[in-house]
């Protein structure tokens, strides 16, 4: 089986790869970088372009019989700032890979955003039936992308399976590039700064580590049901000030004392959001396997050897 990873470079499809090729499959990235942004197996094949080139794109899907979209533009709060540079930069390519796809009879595996396109949650934990209103662009951007898978699969017969994960965490998530909590405070405690939250608290989040995160998106492609979408999550929800009196003991242990700054909060930030991740554990059999505190102190490890602590 050949697996194309779209977005494949980044840091979740680094840990996804290794999982994809224990599975036996041949594993093919396409990044827009000249040099994926993550380091990958020597055998896995690298293709630098653009999925938006439907040239490049249809080269590809007539080699590979999968495809797990990773790819995407923004995140939260650069959506905020240009939500319609959100929409044309990550629907329309998005539409092009869906007709392509459906037509070749191949699988796709859509990874959207269980962060934010349920919005402010009515209960947690979060399962998948729950009402969907994002607050932000990125959001309403990435549950139309599930529109649009649904709708080909209807009309087109388009064979995916949508997979919500939660927030990853974990060793390789670098500290400072505008995404990953756990990442960020860490590696501002260790260049001895204070961690930003945003409110009181900050908001609560379900933190996944992100080898767990990689098996269960292999679970959903090998295991989920055609058309179905799937919460991919701890199902424990953490607020930004829980996760740093976790951090605290630990940072205490190589002799670093951690600081809170807090800051207005922010419009378009859920405040809650926690998943449900039941139907996923009895559809596929996936488990997680790493327990918070001890992806936390993997994660730590980590940094304290790539920042030169």
């Amino acid at each position: 089986m050949s697996t194309l990873l779209i977005g494949g470079g980044g840091y979740i499809g680094s840990h996804l790869v290794p999982v994809l090729k224990a599975s036996g499959r041949l594993v093919t990235v396409l990044g827009r970088r000249a040099q994926p942004a993550y380091s990958l197996p020597a055998d896995v094949a690298y293709v630098q372009g653009d999925f938006a080139d439907e040239a490049v794109l249809c080269r590809l899907l007539d080699t590979h019989q999968e495809v797990i979209h990773l790819a995407y533009a923004s995140v939260p709060n650069t959506s905020y700032d240009d939500p319609l540079n959100d929409l044309r930069q990550n629907l329309y390519p998005a539409i092009a890979l869906f007709t392509e796809l459906a037509a070749r009879n191949g699988r796709l595996v859509l990874v959207s955003s269980g962060g934010t396109v349920y919005g402010n949650a009515l209960s947690v934990p979060i399962r998948e039936d729950h009402p969907t209103h994002p607050i932000s662009p990125y959001g309403v951007t990435k549950l139309t992308l599930e529109h649009y898978a649904n709708l080909y699969a209807v009309t087109r017969g388009l064979q995916y399976v949508c997979v919500r994960p939660a927030n990853a965490y974990g060793v390789g998530q670098r500290p400072f590039a505008g995404q990953g909590f756990i990442a960020a405070a860490m590696g501002a405690a260790l260049r001895r700064k204070s961690v930003g939250i945003f409110g009181e608290i900050g908001t609560v989040r379900d933190y996944l580590y992100v080898e767990d995160m990689a098996c269960g998106i292999l679970h959903a492609l090998e295991y989920g049901k055609a058309s179905e979408t799937y919460n991919l999550g701890s199902g424990i929800g953490l607020s930004n000030i829980d996760v740093i009196e976790a951090m605290r003991p630990l940072m205490l242990e190589v002799g670093i004392k951690m600081a809170v700054e807090h800051l207005p909060e922010r419009a378009f930030d859920v405040k809650v959001n926690v998943l449900d991740a039941t139907k996923l554990r009895v559809e596929t059999g996936w488990e997680p396997e790493i327990l918070f505190v001890e992806g936390m102190v993997r994660t730590r490890d980590w940094l304290l050897e790539v920042l030169g602590e």
